[in-house]
């Protein structure tokens, strides 16, 4: 399949991830009374990427995320000089999903964008107020679980067809995890689409959204490649 297909289709999927489970939070976690809460966004979440696994993972291998490309990388399993390429698409596809979602969401009476519009963050603008640094440890810590996951499940000698279904509960118990702590990120480009349009407070605490999880999913990479080892 040539780069130019698998990185469309990487746009693709990322839309998906991002304008669902964004979504979810933006449109349908507070609705007074019938609202899905941090465990309906979670599932979004998951469900997400456990569909476009199956729809896209024999395409492009269905990273969606930069992070995932990284570690990948880092075990072994995709080459460095299509980094680049995938996140590009992966980020596209990201900003293109918040476009439509805030679209959509500003079309509704008394829409406001200090609301978060899903985006990630720490101290003041933590869910529940965590700090910098627990913000940091935790998506180091999730972006590792995820990518060993990740790796474990589409390993050679893993049971075949099932890396979709362990990939996508895996990012559901991780944002029931890090919800709380920083709204969950674990994928630079999930957290930049949000991110351009709150502006601000979003922009500059992204920089924590793209270093903790690229330095867990080199580190899993790292591990895996050893551990996996004849």
């Amino acid at each position: 399949m040539s780069l130019g297909r698998r990185t469309v289709a990487e746009m693709i999927g990322t839309f998906w991830l991002v304008f669902f489970g964004c979504g979810s939070a933006v449109l349908a976690a507070g609705v007074p009374g019938v609202g899905i809460g941090w465990l309906g966004v979670s599932l979004a979440f998951g469900l997400s990427l456990m569909a476009m696994a199956f729809a896209i993972g024999h395409i492009s291998g269905c990273h969606v995320n930069p992070a995932v490309s990284v570690g990948l990388w880092a075990g072994g399993r995709f080459p460095g000089k299509e980094i680049l390429p995938y996140a590009v698409a992966q980020v596209a596809g990201a900003a293109l999903a918040s476009t439509v979602l805030y679209f959509i969401a500003s079309g509704a009476a008394g829409f406001d964008l200090s609301g978060g519009f899903a985006a990630n963050g720490y101290g003041e603008h933590s869910p529940g107020g965590y700090s910098m640094a627990a913000g940091l440890v935790a998506e180091i810590v999730l972006t590792f679980t995820f990518l060993m996951i990740i790796l474990g499940a589409t390993d050679g000698r893993a049971p075949a067809g099932f890396a979709p279904i362990a990939i996508g509960l895996s990012l559901t118990a991780i944002h029931l995890v890090g919800i709380p702590v920083t709204n969950l990120s674990v994928n630079p480009a999930r957290s930049t689409g949000p991110a351009l349009f709150v502006g601000g407070w979003a922009l500059s605490q992204l920089w924590l959204f793209w270093v903790a999880p690229f330095v867990g999913a080199f580190l899993a990479g790292t591990v895996y490649r050893w551990l996996g080892k004849e």
